[in-house]
């Protein structure tokens, strides 16, 4: 097999880092880069992912695995914080590995790429805990610029995907504003939701709210608290299928 040269990665210092599988989790939230983890069963796409991600400074591929498995081992020793993961793969599929990552490693943000657009296949990821679903069709700075969003906090659905995200919830049966667990939200945790859901990032949030992006990310804690989960999608999912908000708010 052929060996990997090590990556490089420029710390939050300014100093350079020089890592691969045996030395990137020690530098933890030190480096400025974003560490992924490449879990798909085909060894052409892998290097085509590695090779695209690796031309940003701010990703790195720190591992890679070949089935469900191996990527549930390897998160926790690499402790990536983001891995990008198939569905359909051998010994242990990529939702399974999803639901078993998420309760290990709550802190790693999974985002699955995949061929099929499926609603078992969606529902199931979501359910599990992915924060984003994406299908193979996408361009390549698409991939790039949604590894940096769920990084971010931010869900990342495919259009064709959140179609099916939308229609399955709206048509459920709607509830109350009672919040899972705690108090209910407040009408800035409910207004930055709302926001969320129609697609703007924290940044954007603030900019409208005139607040500033930690304060964004605070209010967005609170409501993934409350509601009991553990991503925007999770959030807008919830919302949309207890009616908080609608369609037309979101266009709006």
């Amino acid at each position: 097999m052929l060996k990997r040269a090590p990556a490089v990665c420029f710390l939050a210092d300014g100093k350079v880092a020089v890592f691969n599988e045996a030395n990137s989790a020690q530098y933890g939230r030190a480096m400025s880069c974003i560490a992924v983890l490449l879990a798909e069963d085909h060894a052409l796409v892998r290097e085509g992912m590695r090779d695209l991600l690796e031309r940003e400074q701010d990703l790195k591929v720190v591992g890679e695995a070949e089935n469900g498995r191996q990527a549930v081992e390897k998160v926790a020793v690499l402790r990536p914080d983001v891995v990008l993961m198939d569905v359909d793969m051998p010994v242990l599929d990529g939702i399974e590995a999803t639901r078993k990552i998420k309760a290990s490693r709550p802190a790693t943000t999974v985002l699955v790429l995949s061929a099929y657009d499926d609603e078992q296949y969606v529902f199931a990821a979501l359910d599990a805990g992915a924060a984003g679903y994406l299908l193979k069709d996408m361009r390549s700075r698409q991939l790039v610029e949604a590894v940096r969003s769920v990084h971010a906090g931010e869900s990342v659905l495919h259009p064709a995907v959140a179609r099916k995200v939308v229609d399955r919830f709206l048509s459920s049966e709607s509830g109350g504003m009672k919040p899972k667990n705690g108090g209910p939200l407040t009408e800035r945790e409910l207004e930055i939701l709302r926001l969320a859901a129609s697609g703007l990032s924290n940044q954007d949030i603030a900019d409208k709210l005139v607040l500033s992006g930690r304060t964004v990310q605070a209010h967005l804690a609170n409501v993934f608290d409350k509601l009991s989960v553990g991503s925007r999608t999770e959030a807008v999912v919830h919302a949309l299928k207890k009616g908080w908000f609608n369609l037309k708010d979101l266009e709006a």
